[in-house]
């Protein structure tokens, strides 16, 4: 789509796959064709009067912004830079550069496309079309691409890593059986994500796990996609928008939906130690034939474990608000569900001994909880020494 053009629209259709779902114009008149079918974080009203014409324009701006990286990612000025844009801060110049891009994203199937603009999601769909991983040396790296490579990238190439949210460095890369998201950062961040991965493996929660592999030179974690054509996710932030925007309570409708992996996931970021359980890292698995929620989508997420081990009450559980610490969190759960352990964690996985110990002693609190025999944290330790 040409950037220049976008300052003169007049009326952008909101499309899920080839559905018009929705039509805005330039003055904040819409009109909505398949309510079920908006995207879960985005609210238009019917009206001429100006206010309500002011907050559509105000929500879709929002919308489209919400589809583009944020400025505190890493390399996030390279980025900018390298697609030839502004170092855009206001909700409306973000969501410029996303329209760019057709608002393309590898989380859903939401796009959008000016009036008379010929174009079929088949033409432009990212699962389809991003075949080049030239741009991960910016993404991952932060390393500026020659005139060269510059020209020879798509506006499809580009859009997956520039619509992936998060503050650490991430590329999506196509391999043979599919994309992969790769994730770098610092040693630590890479270490803490792949032990916490090998933990939540010996759990019975839906999750996605992470391996090795090497970028550039750099060890570097990686995970296979969880999105397709077929389903997508929707963050809890979406969620909680649309619950508020429906007046439902966000914590009983996630409940109601899937009790099981909300409790599983508070019981694991205590076990971990996870300080990064916002609400744009957890949600929902949503069916793309019907926009339909499914359950929540596979735990992910795991380098900021480890960063809540200063005491055995770690740090506010994010997820279930209010005043509750992740210790108080992961009781709760286990009274609900149990501990669900399927495997064994093995000590000698830790390099760490004050990890090693703070895990196990977690572990040995949940698991008196739940009625489990346990032997003591220096048997543990000391039988992998």
């Amino acid at each position: 789509m040409n950037r220049r053009s976008i300052k003169d629209w007049s009326r952008i259709y909101i499309m899920h796959k080839d559905r018009r779902v929705a039509t805005i114009h330039k003055n904040g008149r819409c009109t909505i064709y398949f309510p079920s079918f908006m995207p879960y974080n985005l609210y238009l009203e019917k009206g001429d009067d100006l206010d309500t014409r002011l907050s559509n324009l105000s929500n879709f701006y929002y919308w489209c912004s919400s589809r583009l990286l944020t400025l505190d990612r890493k390399y996030a000025k390279e980025i900018m830079n390298s697609i030839g844009a502004m170092q855009a801060v206001t909700d409306k110049d973000r969501a410029m550069i996303s329209i760019s891009y057709h608002c393309l994203s590898l989380t859903d199937v939401f796009w959008v496309k000016m009036n008379r603009e010929e174009l079929e999601y088949s033409q432009i769909s990212l699962y389809r079309h991003s075949l080049s991983n030239a741009f991960a040396d910016v993404s991952l790296r932060g390393i500026s691409l020659t005139v060269q490579n510059a020209k020879s990238i798509s506006d499809q190439d580009v859009a997956g890593d520039i619509g992936t949210q998060g503050v650490a460095p991430k590329a999506w890369i196509r391999r043979e059986d599919g994309f992969y998201l790769f994730k770098d950062g610092d040693e630590r961040d890479v270490k803490a994500e792949l032990l916490a991965s090998k933990i939540v493996d010996c759990f019975d929660i839906d999750h996605v796990s992470y391996s090795k592999d090497c970028f550039s030179g750099c060890e570097v974690s990686k995970c296979k996609i969880i999105t397709s054509e077929e389903y997508g996710i929707v963050p809890f932030e979406y969620v909680s928008v649309y619950c508020e925007n429906h007046d439902k309570d966000p914590l009983e409708f996630v409940l109601k939906h899937d009790s099981y992996q909300f409790y599983m996931m508070n019981i694991i970021d205590y076990l971990i130690g996870n300080t990064d359980r916002h609400w744009g890292n957890w949600g929902f698995l949503v069916n793309n034939a019907n926009n339909k929620l499914v359950r929540l989508h596979p735990l992910m997420d795991y380098n900021k474990a480890f960063l809540s081990y200063d005491t055995i009450e770690g740090v506010r559980c994010l997820p279930r608000g209010e005043d509750y610490t992740q210790k108080q969190a992961a009781l709760e759960a286990v009274g609900k569900i149990g501990l669900n352990q399927i495997a064994e964690v093995r000590p000698e996985w830790f390099e760490n001994d004050a990890e090693c110990r703070m895990f196990f002693t977690r572990l040995f609190i949940l698991k008196d909880a739940s009625g489990i025999s346990y032997p003591t944290v220096d048997e543990v330790v000391s039988s992998s020494r």
